[in-house]
C-alpha cells in the first residue's frame, strides 16, 4: 500500500478470530477500554457500543459495532454474535506493541482456533 502521507505517523492493526463464551455489551466495551489501558493509549470518552434492533438487518450479521476514541485516534470492534466472530481495528497516531495487542484481544475473547492479524 502506497503511503500517501509519510509525514503523518499511523499504526493500524486488524485482528480477527472466533470468540468463546457469552458476548454481553459490557464484554465489548471491556475489550476497548482494556486494550487501550494495556497498550498505554489514552481514551477521552466512554466506548460507544451499538447493537441494531432485531430485524434491522440480516440475522447472520447481527451483533455489535463499537468504538472508543483515543487521544491518539481510536479502536473499533465488530462482533457477529451468531457466527461468534470478532474483528478489531486499532488505528493510532502513537506506536504500540502489536504482539501485546494481539495477545490481549485473543485472551479477552478467549479466542478459539486461529487468530489472524494484519498490520498496515
Amino acid at each position: 500500500m502506497h503511503d500517501l502521507a509519510p509525514q503523518l505517523y499511523r499504526q493500524r492493526l486488524l485482528v480477527e478470530g472466533y470468540y468463546t463464551g457469552p458476548m454481553p455489551r459490557d464484554r465489548v466495551s471491556g475489550l476497548l477500554l482494556g486494550a487501550a489501558a494495556h497498550l498505554g493509549l489514552r481514551v477521552y470518552a466512554e466506548p460507544v457500543v451499538f447493537s441494531p434492533a432485531s430485524g434491522m438487518g440480516r440475522k447472520e450479521n447481527q451483533g455489535f459495532d463499537a468504538f472508543v476514541p483515543l487521544i491518539d485516534s481510536g479502536i473499533s470492534a465488530y462482533i457477529w454474535t451468531e457466527a461468534r466472530f470478532f474483528s478489531v481495528l486499532l488505528y493510532t497516531c502513537k506506536g504500540f506493541e502489536s504482539d501485546a495487542a494481539i495477545r490481549f484481544i485473543q485472551d479477552h475473547f478467549a479466542a478459539e482456533g486461529e487468530v489472524v492479524s494484519h498490520e498496515f
